[in-house]
């Protein structure tokens, strides 16, 4: 599996884990990127070394092809004098170094083109990681709005229920019998005073009552 292909397992693992425990869409969203960054600051730094690695074998390649290249020119020299023994000993030496120097040339080549393919993995997971940026705050929205509209329609669905109404009724009864009894209690005020001018009103006729029954006794005092 290539490194591209681990990091993005890894990040699919990390936010399909934190989705499904995701309470605050918001607060998940947020930390997705944060995580997305860490991971990119892992891959970055093994690009790095990937980088470091090739230039470690194109210098290995370097210094292996020199020496293969001194001792060619050693080679050249002994069969200029006449020495072919050590030329012969300038070649075998020549060829273990181009030997080694052939080996790091093909190693590096291929790192050079891992090199060149991680690079490529590393912008693309860079666009992705922008482009969940540039989404961040639209995601944010949508949470919202869909918190909205779910508070909306649990707010429409409790209106809708019978235990509200029944409360406002029982309400409404309890209103209408404190109005009876303020009702009654004014009635009954209302009688008591129409029961006081009752008994002044009998009270006056008794006292009228009894001056015409003096009045009558004292006639016939007077007519005798």
């Amino acid at each position: 599996m290539s490194l591209l292909e681990r990091v993005t397992t890894l990040i699919r693992a990390n936010l399909n884990d934190l989705l499904d425990r995701a309470e605050d869409p918001e607060k998940m969203i947020k930390q997705i990127i944060l995580d997305m960054q860490n991971q990119l600051i892992q891959v970055k730094t093994q690009v790095a070394a990937a980088i470091a690695d090739e230039q470690k074998l194109y210098q290995r390649y370097l210094q292996n092809q020199e020496e293969a290249d001194k001792w060619q020119k050693k080679a050249e020299l002994a069969v200029s004098k006449g020495d072919d023994e050590l030329a012969k000993e300038a070649l075998q030496r020549r060829n273990s170094y181009q030997s080694v120097a052939d080996g790091f040339k093909a190693q590096y080549e291929e790192q050079k083109q891992q090199v060149e393919v991680l690079k490529s993995a590393l912008e693309k997971l860079e666009a992705k990681i922008d482009e969940a940026e540039r989404k961040k705050d639209l995601l944010i929205a949508r949470a919202r709005r869909a918190d909205a509209e779910k508070a909306i329609h649990e707010t429409v669905a409790g209106i809708g229920q019978a235990g509200a109404f029944e409360s406002f009724e029982r309400m409404e009864e309890k209103v209408q019998e404190k109005e009876a009894r303020a009702k009654a209690a004014a009635e009954l005020d209302t009688d008591s005073l129409e029961e006081k001018f009752a008994a002044l009103e009998q009270e006056s006729n008794v006292d009228q009552q009894l001056e015409e029954l003096k009045a009558k006794l004292r006639k016939p005092e007077g007519g005798a």
